[in-house]
């Protein structure tokens, strides 16, 4: 694992480290052999060279009061948020929405990071100006989505695994070329389907084998096992499933030599399915997942940043600022898409004369959450609009 000098306090990034142009290293391999009338037992290990880079990386994302805006939806999935307002799914549309999130002046405050579509990474704002410049203006960390989405998995109960590990080493390497310094790699598992060992198994070693791909390029990989929410289990059962696939994703990254400070975790929260008749208060949800966390994560993460997962905006917002009622040992905040983004895309609809609105109503959100990452969030002046529920069961990114 980490050497004792990467266990050190290390400085967060400063803008100029993470712009284009930098060179692209190589990383080093170092090979032990033993002697050869000894039992056999080759030594491989991966040595990134930008071992000190990702740390910085992971603690500049995981810094008081901020988190991660997900804004990552793939074409398709983008094209039914803009559905949604009476939009066509052009890339005229998706750049106008995505200039509209990425320029809310002050974002930078609230947040962190910033996931990214492949699209949206070569892309130009409205103005012409490079996506990734304006983030790195808004002190915000460009990141991108790697993995090429879900696929029914042969000899499962009806579960799926994440495809795109082909060719990843090489994407990775051009995604930090063009300014990106995190990446993501979600997939799924599903508790009315079982899970299946099986399923368990294939999701815990693609997240490792990309983890350890990921920060050879360096690049900070956010690790993605979402337990969906469908189904009408209750909490008890939630926990039982996520500590049986943490367990397995952090055995896997271990065996895959990743390095636990140079990473970001994306999980679910411990709730009830969104179909059972028992709901749990923010204190129990909170109370679940950190007790997942204690007997999972080990302390070397730096950041916990969780997914909102069909929650509504302000219910996400409550249950963070649960967890955050005493220190924890990680920095614990928030991966959201829609819990940032769905009455800003509402309150647009498309027209110019509502982007400052919605922009505004971007902020509100992001305010919102950074407070619950302080602890500090009361949810005085929601509106009803970010109360609604956005569970759709079924749902396919």
């Amino acid at each position: 694992m980490a050497s004792a000098s990467l266990l050190k306090s290390s400085p967060v990034l400063d803008k100029s480290e993470f712009v284009k142009g930098q060179t692209l290293r190589q990383s080093s391999v170092s090979v032990i052999r033993c002697h050869p009338t000894t039992a056999p037992c080759l030594t491989v290990r991966a040595t990134s060279s930008y071992a000190d880079e990702l740390v910085k990386t992971a603690k500049t994302i995981a810094s008081p009061g901020r988190g991660i805006l997900a804004m990552d939806e793939s074409n398709a999935t983008c094209g039914k948020r803009l559905a949604s307002i009476g939009l066509e799914n052009t890339e005229a549309n998706r750049q106008a929405y995505r200039t509209l999130l990425i320029t809310a002046p002050g974002l930078g405050q609230y947040v962190s990071g910033a996931i990214l579509f492949e699209e949206t990474l070569y892309q130009s704002t409205t103005d012409g100006r490079k996506m990734v410049d304006v983030l790195v203006e808004q002190n915000i960390v460009p990141g991108i989505k790697v993995d090429k989405g879900l696929v029914p998995l042969a000899g499962s109960n009806d579960e799926s695994w994440c495809q795109g590990l082909d060719g990843l080493a090489s994407r990775t390497a051009a995604y930090y070329q063009q300014g990106a310094r995190f990446a993501k790699w979600r997939t799924v598992v599903s508790i009315p389907n079982g899970p299946s060992a099986l399923a368990v198994k294939e999701a815990a070693w693609g997240l490792a084998r990309y983890a350890a791909i990921a920060q050879d390029s360096g690049l900070v990989p956010i690790v993605e096992p979402e337990i969906l929410l469908d189904g009408e289990h209750g909490i008890d059962r939630t926990f039982e499933v996520a500590q049986q696939v943490w367990a397995e994703v952090f055995f896997y990254l271990a065996e895959n030599n990743v390095m636990f400070e140079g990473i970001l975790l994306k999980p679910s929260m411990v709730t009830p399915g969104a179909e059972c008749k028992d709901r749990a208060t923010p204190e129990q949800v909170a109370d679940y997942t950190l007790k997942l966390l204690r007997r999972r994560i080990p302390p070397a993460v730096p950041g916990i940043m969780f997914l909102s997962g069909g929650q509504s905006e302000v219910e996400a917002t409550y249950n963070l600022n649960a967890m955050n009622q005493a220190p924890n040992p990680w920095h614990v905040s928030f991966s959201y898409a829609r819990a940032l983004q769905n009455t800003c895309l509402k309150t647009w609809g498309g027209l110019p004369e509502n982007v400052k609105a919605a922009q505004d109503a971007l902020l509100v959100r992001a305010k919102a959450n950074s407070l619950a990452q302080l602890g500090k969030y009361t949810g005085e002046g929601e509106s009803d609009e970010a109360k609604q529920g956005m569970f759709v069961k079924g749902y396919v990114y």
